[in-house]
């Protein structure tokens, strides 16, 4: 038969790769500086464009879909050219495709550390993104559809089955996430709320991981992995299973991410058995990448690029197995909300995803240059400087969180937390946390030298726009199934008959999960005393999604004792039905918000503390790793936008009354007035339309909906009533440094490490009381709390015996005259 002569597109290839080193030496470099951040606050450079978080979200939209994505985008145009004889259907769509993901890809870095977020997990970009996303993923789709109508070969191979699940199910997930009410060219809300939203952002958080980092680097596997290893892929039938079970299955797990949360029973456990059933075609996958490189294992031994696909496919194996683990109800217990995920990810990403796309671009690129690789030996260094990268990075993250979480869930023999203090266990594993910083910079130093080793390959080469080739041209076959072909041969033939079985297979789990939560009430029960948002809370509200406090606060009390006992009631469904979107989080480097608004609560604070605290958390204790804020203090609220706001809440059915747009604006300065008013008298001079203020209204709202207790307005605050000491007060030194401890874990953030006292809490050194200084009144105040200054009641965390020993190093600090000690306030009490 006579050959057709064509070429392939090289140059588009050469493009996408030089993008992913690019992208993948900026997303290395902006996730060791939030690395750098989580130890050292001043790594935040007190600028609210480089804070943590903000950059934390710039990192994972950099390594995935600049790094990871162009990486996918590399190996697709170089792979199906090939495997289908025949150039990309159209150069322009190729161009279009590639310049228009690069733009997209700045547009998102600019706003991101602009602030300009939506707050959902892997979409936090803002609705003219996500329309440019939606554009130029149709672009690519078209692209690679035409090519695959002009192929020169009948049947698909398995790469590219891999590579259409991902388009279609890709696009699924990021319109159907991405339905929002525009608010203004940079500003939407969801139109989803609470318990909804989460389902359908975990629904697409998931499968993004499914079917962006997983998906399409199977078809590259399945592509490059036996062409470096000149070996047939192991086994063609394991291909198919793994292929239809995997894109079948993965779609139903995402509810295993809301894990004892206001999720309903049966939704989570549908996730759950989901995700358990992924180990068998996420191993199959591992399984027939690995003995792929049967009788070829000596290779192993002398060549880096096969060195970084051997523990690619064993990272992705170890992932997917720990990820359908992380499902189990009793594992995620303890691991949710800590740094066990964060390990799991970079596992997946650093291992599976990094280590693959250094092997392929170490194979790819003296092809494409017609050269050999200028260094082996830096190939191997990179190699090993990765692996040790990623150990000296995860190990340290599953310890920490296993040791946090273990410290969140302690109780004393008396039935108290033994560490009620949050920070406590931030402080204790901060020394991992400078372990992970560690393997961040062996992975970003391996990474310099890949791409210096790659610069001097291209360097020391020739490379052509065009390679001229030659195949036959395709042969037409009857489209029905010809006598003893396999079903699946056939289906391979057939690519529109193919994408629409793969659309219906990742379409069946997402109806059956997302469908019943909008149509059946129960399983959002309404609670009446919900109510919506003031619009300074709602303005609030925003200013929290644009400074991403939710990437280190959760809001999202479950139902453990440890829970209940640390932050209040536990979450329930109704109270988030006007969250728009909702603000749930993934991981607690601080303390849970989701009661922090409960005057009688365990989380309360004044407003006179938030202010302080945003504006110089280390002032309030010493050891905090939080950022400051100061911009907030100088930054108005945009008040004109809010009846704008309101007129979207109430088209999304939040029931503020007709009219409210008009009035909403005065409402808004009324509220702040009261709060500023407040600090005022506090000695805080701030002005009311000050960011700040709608930050602290909307932190002192969370959990009062539902909150059964209310501040008593007959509380004396001045001087509270007890019986008396139960004991004495302690008097030898061991007694003493105990209640130092306690002092040093949960009173220092108002009183002051020597008691001096600061803009929250009284000097404890003087002789002034607020209360009275008798034995008796200190561990009153102790025990019962001042709710209306601020100050917690602490009968409920700690025991008699501990409250005693308290008042009793109090009193011990009498005298002690520390440096720059608050005035006197309160009434002198002669000793």
């Amino acid at each position: 038969m006579e050959h057709q002569y064509f070429s392939y597109d090289n140059k588009i290839v050469k493009y996408f790769a030089y993008a992913t080193l690019f992208w993948g030496i900026v997303g290395f470099l902006v996730g060791l500086l939030a690395a750098l951040q989580i130890v050292f606050p001043a790594f935040n450079l007190g600028l609210e464009y480089t804070s943590f978080g903000r950059v934390r979200p710039l990192h994972t939209n950099a390594a995935i879909f600049a790094f990871v994505g162009n990486a996918i985008f590399t190996g697709v145009y170089y792979s199906m050219q090939r495997l289908l004889k025949t150039r990309m259907f159209n150069d322009l769509l190729s161009w279009i495709h590639f310049w228009g993901w690069q733009l997209i890809i700045v547009a998102a870095a600019v706003t991101l550390l602009l602030g300009f977020s939506t707050s959902k997990e892997y979409a936090e970009l803002e609705w003219p993104i996500d329309i440019a996303i939606t554009l130029i993923w149709v672009v690519f789709g078209w692209n690679m559809i035409g090519t695959i109508v002009v192929r020169r070969v009948k049947h698909m191979y398995v790469a590219i089955w891999f590579y259409l699940a991902t388009f279609i199910t890709i696009a699924v997930l990021h319109v159907v996430n991405s339905f929002e009410f525009p608010v203004s060219m940079w500003k939407s809300y969801s139109v989803y709320a609470g318990v909804q939203d989460a389902l359908v952002q975990w629904w697409y958080g998931h499968n993004a991981v499914a079917f962006f980092l997983t998906t399409p680097y199977l078809g590259l596997m399945y592509y490059f992995l036996p062409k470096v290893a000149n070996r047939p892929i192991y086994s063609y039938r394991l291909s198919i299973l793994h292929f239809w079970s995997l894109i079948f299955l993965y779609i139903w797990a995402g509810p295993h991410h809301l894990l004892y949360q206001s999720l309903p029973d049966w939704a989570q456990t549908m996730g759950v058995i989901f995700s358990i059933m992924l180990i068998a075609p996420s191993w199959g996958g591992m399984v027939n990448g690995l003995l792929t490189l049967r009788g070829v294992w000596d290779k192993v031994r002398d060549s880096a690029i096969l060195k970084f696909m051997v523990v690619a496919v064993t990272g992705y194996g170890m992932s997917t197995l720990e990820g359908p683990l992380l499902s189990l109800k009793n594992v995620n217990a303890i691991s949710h909300f800590t740094d066990w995920t964060i390990a799991h990810v970079h596992i997946g990403v650093l291992a599976w995803n990094g280590f693959l796309t250094f092997a392929m671009l170490y194979w790819l690129f003296p092809k494409l240059f017609n050269t050999k690789l200028y260094s082996q030996k830096l190939a191997n260094t990179h190699f090993w400087l990765g692996t040790l990268g990623i150990l000296f990075y995860a190990v340290p993250l599953y310890w920490a969180a296993i040791t946090q979480s273990l410290m969140w869930k302690e109780f004393t023999p008396d039935g108290y937390l033994a560490y009620p203090n949050f920070l406590e266990t931030v402080t204790q594993i901060i020394p991992m946390y400078h372990t992970r910083i560690i393997g961040g910079m062996l992975y970003f130093i391996g990474a310099i030298l890949f791409v210096y080793n790659l610069l001097k390959t291209a360097a020391s080469g020739e490379f052509k726009n065009n390679e001229e080739t030659s195949a036959p041209p395709l042969e037409k076959a009857p489209s029905k199934r010809i006598f003893g072909e396999a079903v699946h041969s056939w289906l391979e033939r057939k690519p529109v008959l193919f994408s629409i079985w793969a659309l219906i297979a990742i379409l069946i789990g997402g109806i059956v999960e997302i469908v019943p939560m909008y149509l059946i009430k129960s399983n959002i029960p309404t609670i009446e005393s919900v109510k919506p948002y003031t619009p300074l809370e709602l303005q609030g509200r925003d200013v929290y999604i644009a400074e991403g406090c939710v990437q280190c606060h959760s809001q999202m009390v479950r139902p453990f004792r440890s829970e209940t006992e640390r932050y209040g009631e536990y979450s329930k469904a109704g109270e988030f039905v006007y969250d728009h979107p909702f603000l749930w989080g993934s991981r607690r480097t601080g303390p849970d918000l989701a009661r922090t608004g409960v005057v009688t609560g365990k989380m309360y604070k004044p407003d006179s503390w938030h202010f302080n605290h945003m504006l110089n958390p280390q002032g309030m204790n010493v050891q905090s790793i939080m950022p400051p804020y100061p911009w907030l203090f100088e930054k108005d609220v945009v008040i004109a936008s809010t009846p704008a706001k309101i007129r979207v809440m109430q088209s999304l059915g939040v029931p503020y009354p007709d009219g409210f747009d008009r009035q909403s604006e005065a409402d808004l300065m009324k509220q702040a007035g009261e709060i500023a008013d407040g600090l005022v008298a506090s000695g805080f001079q701030v002005e009311p339309q000050k960011q700040i203020i709608a930050l602290i209204a909307y932190l002192q709202r969370l959990g009062t909906d539902i909150s059964k207790s209310a501040p008593n307005p007959n509380l004396d605050i001045e001087n509270p009533k007890h019986s008396g000491l139960p004991m004495p007060l302690p008097t030898d030194a061991n007694a003493l440094a105990a209640a130092k401890t306690i002092y040093d874990r949960s009173c220092i953030v108002c009183h002051g490490a020597l008691g001096e006292g600061n803009a929250i809490g009284p000097n404890l050194t003087d002789g002034y009381w607020i209360s009275g200084g008798s034995p008796k009144e200190i561990y009153g105040v102790i025990a019962d709390g001042v709710i209306l200054k601020g100050m917690q009641a602490w009968k409920g965390q700690l025991s008699e015996e501990q409250m005693v020993g308290l008042a009793g190093y109090i009193l011990s600090l009498q005298g002690t005259n520390p440096p720059n000690a608050r005035e006197p306030q309160g009434e002198l009490v002669e000793n």
